[in-house]
């Protein structure tokens, strides 16, 4: 029998609402003995069980929720049930169909697929997974057994190297994993090969696995990317923070007349660069790569009196929560002041926010405080999300983490 996570009264309305987290400050006592990762039953203050979730005693989510069914036991066959069914969602979506094959794909999308602390992304034949919560530490086997199982897919490689990791007291993991036998605290490093080639939309992208950002690449910006070739055609682009560009070479390949990215990370732009010698067909002669800080350089364009008639603004993570909104708000706005200013009149811009601690409301007045302040009128023409394989659970809205806007700028 699992333990018990008893709450303080009344605070179990959030778990009637079906959201998957529950923070310290609403458990009273745990009855019974609890491991990190370990399954307890959730109980009101009055008795009345609510739900199977994964312990965490080191966090404040001190647990999150596997099942709102009580019977329902986790186990093995739990985690084959639930991987399958996200696969299996994704595999009935035509925009989908073939992705995970020949391109990338979001094949678990953690709390919004029923599976909190999980993310697993393919690429090819290669499957890409990131546990970072107690639970899913817990039952890391099972996992690599279920995505090996629904996918057909023998290499799974584990990138459990993010910072929140720590908030849950677990060190970094990575390394192949091995379903049939895992050693204990994960898989080894040997073999890890060469970057893998995918291709989306008709342009070729080499994901490093090993070394790159979160599992490779930004599978959620893949839509997007796609918008942007559709407006480059004849444009002056600018992508800032551009990573390994991807939306500098949909530009390119929608036709742009000069494509400027910009990066901190030599390494980043080196990735780009080769990544643009696998498509010969795009004109490597538009493209420029520029090193330097993205804020620092868009003030030395704007005194050199350059103008750009597309420009993408996705910047990394300002504010990883809530308590970070008030510094974070202060640098989307600075980017995007300068971002309006550099643009010619009626001039596109793309902006982006995948902050978890600024939403979607906070972030529109911040982009529209920033084109005040440049003297700009700026219209939305589109509000920007990710793809179709990474969903937001109506009851979990903290997992709309990225959001954009398209704006036109006069």
């Amino acid at each position: 029998m699992s333990a018990q996570l008893i709450l303080h009264a009344g605070k179990e309305r959030s778990l009637f609402k079906r959201h998957p987290w529950l923070f310290d400050t609403a458990v009273a006592r745990l009855d019974g003995h609890a491991r990190p990762g370990d399954t307890v039953t959730i109980q009101a203050a009055d008795g009345r069980p609510l739900a199977k979730a994964a312990y965490s005693p080191h966090s404040k989510i001190r647990a999150r929720v596997w099942s709102f069914d009580v019977a329902e036991t986790i186990d093995h066959a739990f985690f084959k049930r639930r991987v399958a069914a996200a696969v299996a969602r994704r595999a009935r979506l035509p925009e989908l169909a073939g992705q995970g094959e020949q391109g990338g794909l979001r094949l678990i999308h953690a709390e919004s697929d029923g599976l909190p602390g999980i993310i697993a992304d393919r690429y090819g034949d290669t499957v890409v997974v990131q546990l970072t919560s107690a639970g899913a530490e817990k039952w890391r086997a099972a996992i690599a057994d279920s995505l090996q199982k629904a996918t057909g897919c023998a290499r799974i490689y584990e990138r459990s190297d993010s910072e929140v990791r720590g908030l849950e007291g677990l060190e970094p993991v990575t390394g192949w994993i091995s379903p049939a036998s895992l050693p204990p605290g994960g898989g080894g490093t040997e073999g890890e090969g060469e970057p893998i080639v995918i291709a989306e939309h008709g342009v070729k992208l080499a994901v490093d696995i090993v070394g790159g950002h979160k599992t490779g690449f930004y599978l959620d910006q893949r839509d997007n990317r796609r918008m942007l070739a559709g407006l480059a055609q004849g444009q002056r682009v600018l992508n800032c923070f551009c990573y390994t560009g991807g939306f500098s070479l949909q530009a390119l390949a929608g036709g742009a007349a000069s494509v400027l990215s910009i990066d901190s990370s030599q390494p980043a732009l080196q990735q780009a660069a080769a990544n643009l010698a696998l498509n010969p067909r795009l004109a490597a002669d538009r493209a420029e790569w520029r090193c330097a800080n993205v804020f620092d350089e868009l003030r030395r364009l704007k005194v050199a009196g350059e103008t750009f008639d597309l420009i993408v603004l996705d910047p990394p993570k300002f504010a990883p929560s809530a308590s970070h909104a008030e510094r974070a708000s202060r640098a989307y706005k600075d980017i995007n002041l300068l971002g309006c200013k550099l643009l010619s009149p009626g001039g596109l811009l793309m902006t982006y926010s995948c902050s978890g601690g600024v939403g979607l409301d906070l972030f529109q007045k911040i982009v529209a405080a920033a084109a005040c302040d440049a003297g700009r009128t700026a219209r939305i023409l589109k509000r920007l999300q990710g793809s179709a394989d990474h969903p937001v659970d109506l009851a979990f809205p903290e997992g709309e983490y990225l959001k954009g806007l398209l704006l036109q700028v006069d």
